[in-house]
This record gives C-alpha cells, structure tokens and sequence, in this order.
C-alpha cells in the first residue's frame, strides 16, 4: 500500500496542477519549474512519498533513531508518526482534490471535525471526542484509517482490473464489441441506440468506469444516434445511462464491488453472481425507453449495407476474447482476483503484440508459459488451468489483426494507469472517512436516527394507507419502506460529485447499520447502496458520465443529465425490489427458491417496461396525462414481490392498455378510411 500510494502521490503532482487553468499545464520549464512541475510540487511529492513509505520503513522500529516497534506505538505515537501522519493526511486530501474537485475533501474535513470536537455536538451526535495524537495515528497506521481495507484493495485489485479493461479494450476487444451489438440490434428500429446499449453492457464486463464507457462507445454511437433523428440531449442520455451500468456488469464491476467483497468477507465470485439480474433489469430498462422512443419518433434501423458481416468480424477478432475468456476461468475456478487479473493482462498482451510469424514478439508467451508451468509444478495452478491459460496463449498468437507496436502498448499502460489515479485518491482520502466512523460510532448513531424516524414516521400514517384487507400494510412494513427511501435520498445528494467507490464506502459505514437493524441481509443492503451510489453518476446537477455524453453529442449538459436519470430508471426500482426479494440475488442467505425468483423477476421486468412506457409517454400508441400516470403507479406497484401486489399492479395498468388499444383501433381505421376514401363516403 505504500508504494502505491508513493505512486499516486508522485503521478497526480506530475500531471495534476493546483488550480486547474490552461496557463498552469502548458507553461514551460523555467527556474522555478523541473520538466514542467513546479517546484512547490516537487516538495509535496518528496513528502508524500516520504510519508508513505515511512510506515514500513519503521514497522519493526529504527533503533538508531530512537523508534519502536509498530505494535508498541498504537495509540501512543512519537514525534515521527505524528509529523507523518499530519503530511500524509493532508496531502491525501490535497490529491483526492487535485483529481475530483472540492467537494470530496470538504466531506472528509467535516468527518474530522465531527471526530476531534465531538463534545461539542449535540444529543445522538455527541461523543466524547478524539485526542489529536491518537486520531492521527488511528488516520495513519493500518486496519482503519488511510492504509485500511479501501487503500488495499484498490492497490492488490482494482488497479489490475483497470488496467486489463483498458488493454483489452485498445487491444481489439472493444471494437469486437461494437461490431457484434451493432449485428445484434443495428438492423431494428432505433438501431443506432441500441447499439448504444448493448455495446455499453458489453463494454460493462470488462470496465468497471462509467465514464471510460461513454466515452469509448459514445465516440460511435452518439453521433449515429443524432444522424438517425434522436434530439441530442437523448442520444447523449442514453450513452450515458447505458454506460453507467458498467459498474454493475459482472463480471468486471466497479472498484467498489471488490470492496464490498472484503467488508462481507466473501469470494468475489458471490458478487459478481449476486449482480447478474439487477445489471440485466438496468438494461432491460434502459433498452425498453430506447425502443419506445424510438418507436414514438418513428425511427428506422441502420441500412443493411452499414451493417458489419458477422463472419468478417469474427474472423478478424476472435483471438481478442481469449483474455476475458482466460480471466473469467481463473477468477471462477477459486483464484484470487489479483491472479485472475495478471492472466487476463497477459493474455491481452499476447494477444495485441504476438504472432507466430514474427519470432521476436514471442518471448511474450514464452514468458507466460514458463510462468504457468512454475506454478503448475509448485502447486499452484491446477492441471486444467495450466492447460487452459497454456492453449489460450498460443492460439492468441494466431490474431489476425495487426499486431501492437511496443510504443502503443506503452501509451495503452499510460492510459490505464491515469484512469487509476482519480480511484487511487479516493480510496485513499475516504479512508479517513472510514476510520472516523469506526474511531467514533457515527455510524450506528445515523443509523438508529434514519431507522427511529422512519419508525415515527410510519405510525403517524399508518392509519391514511390502510384500507381494510384490500390494502394492509403493518407499520413494519412502511418503517422498512421509508427507511429505504431515506437511505436513498442520502445516496443520491451525497453523490453529487463524488466518485461511486468513496461514496459507497462512505455511505456503507453509515446506511449499512441501520438496514442491518431492519432485517435486511448484508449482500442486499450493501448492493442496494452500491446501486444508488451508481443513480447518482447519472443524477443532475452533477453527472459526470451525463457530462461526458453531452460533450460528445453538443449537447446541454444539464439536459442530458435528465435524459440519462430517466432512462436509468431500472437503476432506481431494483434496489428496491431485492431488499424485498433478496432471492433476485442469487446468493443471498435467505436461500433461493426458483419459482419465488421467477414471478418477482417478470414482475420486475414488467414493473420497469411500465415505468419506461411511463416515461416516453408510448407503449403501442401515443399515451395522454392519465394512461402515464396510471403505468407510473402500476410500475411501482410490480416491483413489489408478491402475486397480490402483481394482481394490483395489472388492475391499475388496464385502463391505460385499454385506451392503448383504442388508440390502435382509431388509428387503423383513420388509415384505412385515407387508403380508401370511397369506403367512407
């Protein structure tokens, strides 16, 4: 962990300014600057690196200079872990604001006020406070603090997994991508923005970046959106509201994915199983709006002749799928993802750079199989493995591509490498965040006010929504509902500009508690503020991912954001629903029962195609004011798991489907009528 974030610390003062002005990146050198970093930078970056590897440096003391062992200095800290300590916090926050703006560190700094004045708060907040000395060395050694769990997993994991998704994709994997959604949906109406989607849940397997996403497919498939008459803000929308969604693809999730991993304690694999239908519902819902608008605005599909031939790119780009195929073994045959991540890297590489012509670019799988056969002979891969991983390495060879040059490859890791920085910092900075919350049971206290107002809340309503045995709701069930909602409402405000892994770290040390308290299993509660930390990407005023989109498609910015919050809508609905039905994951402890997973699943799916129809304002036929708000509430109403709720929820629907059906008819008879004038007359 120290040697990353050494790395971060001399990257992000490299290529990260102070204050962010186009005079400030492209000065010259000059006395006061070295290689075009100024001076004050190169300090900063001295101490950083110097703080961050003191730690182990001093772990097992420096007699010489007076220092003990680790173990005797917690909670008693001499002069030296002091001093580091305060660099290290404060220039933690200094790189997380370098990278993602002010509003992260301030959210950091009011964490560290509430820890060190904490006597000073009144009633449920108030704690007896924390001594400076024992904050900062709590904020500095290991297990809480900034070289806690957040740091260590982005430095063994997520970095790896960020940099195969780049290499990969520059590689040849991404436009293998591209061309197989735009077989798969090019041809049907609305093509252009269907590409979009399935390009984007494609690109969601191996990016765990919502923005690396819009910005990779949305270079193609926004214009050709805008070509086929989607208004800008929507094709920008869609882009967007689709590639957030590669935070929530298996099998390559976000960084927070991995995270939550640790904090549940369990194999990764049980993620990734848990996240298959709710990424599917996101989509699902994301493709019925594209489809519905599509069909409102009468928009046709792509011509046949722009289409690409699915044995051309197949045969051009097969050998590209070797590296996520080879990963995907690895991670699910009971390796660590760190292992997963290195064979998946590697596998790109030969795949970008080797063939078996050119004899010189093969002393990359060469390197690689002897890599395989160590660890088959010392135990390490299984006889199956080593066999696969050895296969795939040679037949990677065979690419029909043009190979990658070493000076692409260099640039690719460049790439990767930056997109890893904005993550690095975070975890880093929000660390402080997490061990404030465990140094001062913040995050019990929060917990107990959301789960205790919601309580209040629901008995003083209880009698207003309850009508007999028609609709019966105990004041059980609205304490966990409005819980749900409050919880929510958090996620989103607070992710205004805050990126998804530190908000879900941040929010899980809070929201977690009091969702525990309800009930609600721990994979459900934490994928369910996972998933609102992903609403808030696409959420204005702040949007990263919309913001990206709009600068592709020219468009207002804020207008997009709109465009991707609506069109994320199954975002929004599936936390809800596997709380409820926590069977939709799969894995969770409540057990799995397939005909419970079947009826809420289509009543899922049905309740999100409502709340699309709902939005668009077409299902088969233009819909007026009442027919929307009827299959908004019928939407809503199917998300909840039971047959009961889905019997309601088809009550509501009818009359909007049956002016839906009359609109057709009319229709078709005022088409009939013009087609033959005669039979009016």
């Amino acid at each position: 962990m120290g040697w990353h974030l050494a790395g971060l610390f001399i990257l992000i003062y490299a290529l990260f300014p102070i204050v962010r002005t186009q005079k400030l990146m492209t000065s010259n050198s000059s006395l006061l600057r070295v290689g075009n970093v100024p001076i004050y930078d190169l300090v900063l970056m001295i101490l950083g690196v110097t703080s961050a590897l003191y730690l182990g440096f001093a772990w097992h003391g420096v007699a010489f200079l007076g220092i003990e062992e680790q173990s005797f200095r917690m909670g008693n800290p001499n002069l030296y872990d002091i001093v580091f300590s305060v660099i290290i916090i404060v220039l933690v926050l200094d790189i997380a604001r370098r990278t993602l703006g002010w509003i992260l560190p301030l959210i950091i700094c009011s964490f560290i006020s509430y820890a060190l004045f904490g006597p000073y708060f009144s009633g449920l907040l108030q704690h007896p406070g924390v001594r400076f000395n024992t904050f900062v060395s709590s904020m500095y050694f290991p297990q809480e603090g900034i070289f806690g769990v957040t740091l260590w997993v982005v430095s063994t994991i997520v970095f790896h997994f960020v940099l195969f998704g780049v290499i990969a994709q520059r590689t040849g994997l991404g436009k293998l991508f591209i061309d197989n959604a735009t077989i798969l949906a090019g041809r049907y109406t609305g093509g252009p923005a269907k590409v979009s989607v399935v390009s984007s849940a494609f690109f969601g397997t191996i990016s765990g970046s919502s923005v690396a996403n819009t910005v990779s497919t949305g270079a193609l498939t926004i214009p050709n959106m805008k070509r086929l008459g989607y208004p800008g803000h929507f094709a920008g929308g869609v882009e967007a509201a689709a590639s957030a969604g590669g935070q929530i693809t298996p099998p390559i999730m976000g960084a927070a994915a991995f995270i939550m991993a640790e904090f549940l304690e369990v194999p990764y694999t049980t993620i990734v199983i848990a996240a298959i239908f709710p990424a599917l519902l996101h989509y699902v819902g994301v493709f019925s709006v594209v489809h519905l608008m599509a069909r409102k605005l009468k928009l046709t599909g792509m011509a046949k002749d722009a289409m690409p031939k699915l044995r051309a790119v197949w045969s051009e780009g097969w050998a590209n799928i070797i590296p996520l195929l080879g990963l995907l073994w690895v991670l699910f045959s009971g390796y660590t993802p760190f292992m997963s991540a290195f064979c998946g890297i590697s596998l790109a590489i030969i795949a970008g750079m080797s063939r078996y012509r050119e004899v010189r670019t093969l002393i990359f799988p060469a390197l690689f199989l002897t890599f395989i056969l160590y660890k088959y002979l010392s135990g390490g891969f299984d006889l199956a493995t080593m066999l696969i991983l050895s296969f795939g390495s040679i037949i990677a060879t065979f690419n029909a591509q043009k190979p990658v040059s070493i000076t692409q490859m260099i640039s690719i890791f460049e790439v990767g490498v930056k997109y890893s920085l904005a993550v690095g910092a975070a975890a880093a900075a929000v660390g402080i965040v997490v061990g404030v919350i465990n140094t001062t049971g913040i995050g019990f206290r929060v917990g107990f006010m959301v789960t205790q107002g919601a309580a209040n809340l629901a008995s003083d309503i209880h009698h207003l929504v309850t009508l007999g045995n028609l609709l019966s709701f105990t004041i059980a069930d609205l304490q966990l509902l409005f819980s749900l909602i409050f919880v929510a409402i958090i996620c989103i405000l607070m992710g205004a500009g805050i990126p998804t892994t530190a908000l879900y770290i941040m929010l899980v040390s809070v929201a977690q508690p009091a969702l525990a308290q309800l009930g609600i299993p721990p994979i459900a509660s934490h994928m369910f503020v996972l998933y609102y930390g992903v609403v808030a990407e696409i959420t204005p005023p702040v949007c990263t991912s919309a913001y990206a989109a709009s600068a592709i498609a020219n468009s207002n910015p804020f207008r997009t954001g709109i465009s991707a919050f609506t069109l994320g809508l199954g975002k929004v609905v599936a936390p809800m629903a596997f709380v409820y039905a926590p069977v939709l994951l799969f894995v969770s402890s409540a057990g799995f029962d397939l005909w419970e997973f079947a009826y809420t699943s289509i009543s899922c799916i049905l309740g999100v195609i409502a709340l699309s129809a709902s939005v668009v304002g077409y299902l088969f036929a233009p819909m007026k004011a009442l027919s929307r708000i009827l299959m908004a509430l019928s939407g809503v109403v199917f998300i909840a798991p039971s047959l009961q709720a889905d019997f309601i929820a088809l009550a509501i629907a009818t009359p909007a489907l049956v002016f839906q059906l009359l609109s057709i008819f009319k229709s078709k008879s005022k088409h009939d009528l013009a087609s033959n004038p005669r039979t009016g007359g």
